[in-house]
């Protein structure tokens, strides 16, 4: 697990690597680094090795730690290091933040696939809100979700026009740390066409699956159809033991 203080400068060493802080694309040795932000070698090291394990940087043995070039030239909209693993903290497209437009809001009776899904019993209900993505008044995702009315009774329209994830965090203490999804896609349908402006041709990214809370509990079931421009999966092999 990594501390706050190495999530800091691994935050911080992301954000320079983007920003194209180190123009010949080597990172400074530890030493440097341990003394740059006035934290331990140890911290820089977990820090560095975390970038490591994310396919960010690369060691070349004996000549030190370099940035990675297919993660400059490949960067996914994502960005899984925020408070939770919601769109607000963890969707990036440039430096606008998304905003939403609540689509539709209902509470109905939990199927017997989320029962499954979010361990429910035959008489819950849930919310089942689904929502507009905009960035820079662009629409990017149509999102439909599906949560336990016993996790938050409280969840009004109101609220599910922000971030739900954040909302959770403020009134219960508790973040959506984990997730299972698939990643597919498929034509578009009218209603895809209508809200993300695609032509009958063009097809949509989906990213299916489930967002746990810290604890381990199954927090929504979540369905988002993606413009297809923005619709972009990175992943990093290493099969290095050391």
């Amino acid at each position: 697990m990594v501390d706050s203080v190495s999530k800091r400068v691994i935050h911080d060493l992301k954000q320079r690597i983007l920003a194209g802080d180190f123009a010949t694309k080597r990172l400074p040795d530890e030493q440097q680094l341990s003394e740059w932000y006035q934290v331990s070698r140890s911290t820089v090291k977990r820090a560095v090795n975390r970038l490591a394990e994310q396919g960010i940087v690369f060691r070349k043995r004996g000549a030190g730690t370099f940035i990675n070039p297919f993660f400059l030239k490949n960067k996914s909209a994502f960005h899984y290091e925020g408070k939770n693993l919601g769109v607000t903290d963890s969707f990036q497209v440039g430096d606008s933040q998304p905003k939403s437009e609540l689509l539709d809001y209902q509470v109905i009776a939990a199927t017997p696939e989320l029962q499954q899904d979010l361990f429910l019993e035959s008489t819950d209900f849930v919310y089942q809100i689904k929502r507009l993505r905009l960035f820079d008044q662009r629409p990017i995702i149509i999102e439909t979700g599906y949560i336990p009315i016993k996790i938050l009774p409280a969840l009004t329209p109101t609220v599910a026009q922000h971030s739900i994830f954040n909302y959770l965090q403020e009134i219960k203490g508790q973040s959506v740390s984990r997730s299972f999804l698939s990643i597919s896609a498929e034509p578009s349908t009218r209603e895809d066409q209508q809200l993300l402006n695609l032509s009958k041709t063009e097809p949509v990214g989906v990213m299916a699956g489930i967002f746990f809370l810290d604890d381990g509990t199954p927090f929504e079931v979540s369905n988002m159809r993606l413009h297809y421009q923005y619709l972009k999966y990175n992943t990093f092999v290493n099969l290095d033991q050391d």
